[in-house]
């Protein structure tokens, strides 16, 4: 037998209380019963969000979210800036293509963050510029942008927003769209909100919303000003994920119980233990500057696959982690801490990958690592 161990960057482990409460009867999604359940939530996502304005619920991935951030502010035509510095920076670009917005790409070199002051000559240069889409935490590489130096260039630009995709970001680090001025910001539910895919949400901001009044795109499932509308009366333009939104009421508690900025604090140790760990090994992490919190990710090693690193982890750790995308396949592996994890999470990742390279021939001492991260949790 082999135990099984979720460590990928989404979906992320579920906690058991979360998986209970999602086995309840099922609801009728337009019935007293459910209202007040939206009601919790709405005013639960504003706390998490660190917003006063409404957080849209959509069924969808995070992908949704990004779709509907471009077809629900934007028209045919229309310039944006957009950050591509990985898998996920990539995809802004993709959508917009698909609604005949002319993106401008800011290429950024992966396992690099993107130069706040690059974004700041684009604007000056060109400030008929729609938008700046960026991502908080970049999944596949493990970098975290400065969106804080960025919400702070685009707010002088009054028809300008500053879009956000906080998927692996939201409920890991400290992300406030209000005081900074960032006017969309997104997430999914299967990465810190510990929830299995299915939800996608949004925080939209006043300057957004006067910007959808004079959107052309076309859209109709993903109809931001349609979901404000009904989440005003406890309820959705269209059929919800009942039960996720279900378990989302008991994840809500849970964090709301730890304490956010006790939330941000036990990711960063993690995160800290995690890439510690991985040095005390001998390895070397690929983010060259700002390493997310929420994700890990490590070269290879000279002459070792990633992707049988991460294959072998699986199969005989049992162990799920995550390889390399597109010209990072083999190179490096990623492992996640975010969401229901704990020190214990991170000791079993470390070893884990001591083992599988160890039995690959690697010439690290078998218990640096770990050591190393019980070192970090005992001084913290």
């Amino acid at each position: 037998m082999i135990k099984k161990y979720l460590l990928a960057p989404g979906p992320t482990p579920v906690p058991p209380e979360v998986l209970l409460r999602m086995a309840h009867p099922m609801i009728h999604h337009r019935s007293p019963d459910f209202s007040p359940i939206m009601e919790e939530v709405s005013e639960g996502l504003k706390w998490l969000f660190q917003t006063r304005h409404d957080v849209l619920i959509m069924a969808s991935s995070g992908t949704g979210a990004m779709e509907g951030s471009i077809s629900n502010f934007l028209s045919p035509g229309d310039k944006v800036l957009t950050v591509n510095g990985g898998k996920f920076g990539e995809r802004w670009g993709k959508i917009c293509k698909a609604f005949g917005i002319n993106a401008i790409e800011i290429m950024v070199e992966w396992g690099e963050a993107v130069d706040p002051a690059i974004i700041a000559d684009h604007l000056k240069k060109d400030p008929s510029i729609k938008g700046v889409y960026v991502q908080a935490s970049e999944t596949s590489t493990g970098v975290a942008h400065d969106v804080k130096s960025i919400a702070g260039i685009v707010k002088n630009y009054p028809d300008t927003m500053f879009v956000v995709d906080a998927i692996t970001a939201l409920g890991v680090f400290d992300i406030r769209p209000d005081e900074w001025g960032i006017d969309i910001l997104i997430t999914g539910s299967q990465k810190a909100l510990m929830l299995p895919p299915g939800l996608a949400f949004a925080s939209v901001s006043d300057k957004a919303w006067k910007m959808n009044e004079r959107a052309k795109c076309s859209r109709f499932y993903l109809d931001f000003k349609k979901e404000r509308d009904n989440l005003k009366k406890n309820t959705s333009a269209y059929t919800p994920a009942v039960s996720l939104i279900i378990g989302l009421q008991q994840v809500l508690r849970t964090l709301r119980e730890e304490g956010l900025q006790n939330v941000f604090v036990r990711h960063s140790l993690l995160a800290n233990a995690t890439r510690e760990g991985m040095k005390g090994f001998g390895l070397e992490l690929f983010p060259k500057s700002s390493p997310s919190d929420a994700v890990t990710a490590v070269k290879a090693p000279e002459g070792f696959d990633g992707q049988q690193i991460y294959k072998r982890l699986r199969e005989s750790c049992g162990i799920t982690a995550a390889g390399g995308q597109d010209h990072l396949k083999g190179k490096i592996f990623r492992i996640s801490h975010m969401g229901y994890c704990d020190k214990f999470d991170v000791i079993t990742a470390i070893s884990g990958v001591e083992m599988v390279l160890k039995e690959m021939g690697y010439s690290g001492e078998l218990g640096s690592g770990v050591r190393r991260a019980e070192e970090i949790f005992l001084i913290l």
